[in-house]
């Protein structure tokens, strides 16, 4: 297979078949030894997170395609830590789209002046352009346009979609008695008719998640979700 990206926290190989190969890590996103989601370097590395990772992404993005949401997922080896995706054609250089309940992390540095830590937020949507160099500057539906990286119809359709797929993730943490605080997502066009889908994982190292008051890392997460 031809190593065709080495990530933050997967490898990405091309297939004979034309499919892909993701090949997950144990390296989660944050800084200075402290897991965040929304960070774009590399913080830690927890034995064990890339498994677990592929575990629970193999359980979201299959209760997705239940739900008959289009996705670019084909299999999962959990055993070789792999996972089968069709071909996705990016945004632009890639987006990602984050989906919040409530506010956390970046979302509080931000608009702290009006809201705290914690305040329930009404499924909140924001779209940031991959961007490491320029810390994944947030972007709107206007600009996306403007940029020719998607157009509004195509916007919509994220939008909609992302909230379709948090509530599913967030039902499904819901019943082990788990709050879903915030959530990121990547979308891609896919297939010849290049209809929208969503790409990339679901795990913990996309989640802000919470069991009370106390938060739950992405390896306690996936155990939780085990159970």
């Amino acid at each position: 297979m031809e190593l065709v990206y080495k990530g933050k926290t997967k490898d990405v190989y091309k297939k004979d078949d034309g499919n892909f190969l993701l090949k997950f890590k144990d390296d989660v996103t944050g800084a200075d030894g402290v897991f965040d989601p929304g960070a774009n370097t590399v913080g830690l590395s927890i034995e064990g997170a890339g498994k677990a990772g592929l575990r629970l992404t193999k359980f979201f993005f299959e209760k997705i395609k239940e739900a008959g949401i289009a996705t670019h997922y084909l299999d999962a080896d959990l055993e070789e830590g792999t996972m089968t995706v069709k071909l996705a054609e990016f945004f632009g250089k890639g987006v990602e789209v984050i989906l919040r309940y409530r506010a956390v992390g970046s979302f509080v540095r931000r608009y702290g002046l009006y809201c705290r830590d914690g305040d329930k937020l009404d499924a909140y949507v924001e779209v940031t352009l991959k961007d490491d160099d320029r810390n994944d500057p947030l972007i709107t539906d206007e600009g996306l346009e403007m940029l020719g990286i998607m157009t509004k119809a195509e916007y919509k359709t994220l939008v909609d979609m992302t909230r379709q797929i948090g509530a599913i993730v967030k039902d499904q943490l819901a019943k082990k008695d788990l709050e879903l605080y915030d959530i990121k997502f990547e979308f891609g066009r896919v297939g010849e008719d290049k209809h929208i889908a969503l790409i990339d994982e679901i795990s913990g190292g996309n989640m802000r998640v919470y069991k009370g008051a106390k938060s739950v890392t992405p390896l306690e997460l996936e155990k939780i979700m085990a159970e």
